[in-house]
């Protein structure tokens, strides 16, 4: 197993022995192995949901537990193929961007249409597969940012999708029609069978002020999340919080006092258990992202990321470029290290 309390270094006391007060952990719908019967099952769900949902529960490394560890690569699209691939170029081959998954322990590969689609008769039925539906491209000059379909739900259906999954960047200019357009895509998906994840991000270059970015703050993040199980995402992915108070310093929106002052603290848990919060208090699943590669300390920052969402009552981490721009022993073990931290049964609820 791994050296948890090593990688976690001067912080592994914080992290490991700290309670939250503000959202005790009574008030949460907590991840377990029975997770879809006890939680999923009581809503408007149909039971090809239910399947889909629970075969994601039941693969890898985590399976059994509640928590998921997904391999995301749909950065070739998103940054570019050379940012992305240059490290490691064989995985421009899908082939070996879903034996990464396969070999990682994941629960399942996320993806673009064309990546799942190149390889789906042949794995399809060993791992899970999340359709990555929208996207944002990057050679439009000069660049623009906006989220456009890349497909349609039933091409995700007919290449053995289990999971459909989108991204709305919230407070951009684009969000209104990206919000209608993804709940429409969303409810197609559970029309068919398959869980829907969404990415909800925050895009506004009006959200950094005085070099802080309040685009990972706690309560910006978690209005997100909030925005984001109304569509009826089964779950959400988010970046994990840096900060907190961006309703305030960009005076705008409709917050409250006691979010700063009473149900959240500066502790990293805390901030992360707010946007656990505003996703109905867990009945939809958090997972965290794990983030850009940035060399010698990834596995120590992907570990602390780990630890930070499980205690806060998250429900696992998606986890890429860490993993796949590197060799790929390297990424294998990166991804067990993230996986050791959901099967310590040490590391508990704060």
């Amino acid at each position: 197993m791994t050296d948890i309390q090593g990688l976690l270094g001067d912080e592994a006391k914080d992290l490991l022995a700290h309670t939250a007060q503000g959202i005790p952990k009574k008030d949460l719908v907590l991840p377990g192995h029975d997770f879809v019967d006890r939680v999923v099952s009581a809503t408007d769900r149909s039971p090809r949901v239910l399947r889909n949902l629970q075969s994601l529960f039941d693969h890898g490394r985590l399976s059994g537990t509640g928590y998921v560890s997904i391999l995301p690569v749909d950065q070739g699209i998103e940054h570019s193929a050379a940012s992305a691939f240059a490290a490691n170029p064989r995985y421009l081959d899908p082939k070996n961007i879903v034996e990464l998954a396969v070999e990682g322990g994941c629960n399942a590969v996320a993806s673009t249409l064309g990546v799942l689609g190149a390889v789906s008769r042949r794995y399809a039925h060993k791992i899970p597969f999340i359709v990555k539906l929208n996207h944002n491209e990057l050679l439009t000059y000069p660049n623009h940012y906006d989220q456009i379909l890349f497909g349609n739900v039933q091409q995700c259906c007919d290449l053995g999708a289990a999971g459909v999954g989108a991204t709305v960047y919230f407070g951009s200019e684009q969000s209104d029609r990206q919000l209608q357009e993804v709940g429409e895509v969303f409810a197609q998906a559970h029309e068919l069978g398959m869980f829907t994840v969404l990415w909800c991000y925050l895009r506004n270059s009006a959200f950094k002020k005085d070099g802080v970015d309040y685009s990972v703050s706690a309560d910006l993040t978690g209005q997100a999340n909030h925005l984001g199980v109304t569509i009826e995402a089964d779950i959400v992915k988010q970046k994990q919080p840096e900060n907190n108070g961006g309703y305030r310093a960009l005076d705008f929106g409709r917050t409250d006092p006691l979010l700063y002052d009473t149900l959240t603290t500066d502790h990293p848990i805390d901030l992360t258990r707010w946007q656990v919060a505003n996703c109905y208090m867990g009945r939809v699943g958090l997972i965290n992202s794990g983030g850009a590669s940035a060399g010698t300390g990834d596995l120590a920052q992907a570990v602390r990321t780990a630890v930070i969402n499980k205690r806060a009552g998250g429900t696992g981490l998606i986890t890429g470029r860490k993993a796949f721009q590197r060799p790929t022993a390297e990424g294998i073990e990166l991804l067990h290290a993230v996986q050791d931290v959901y099967l310590d049964d040490s590391i508990t609820i704060a």
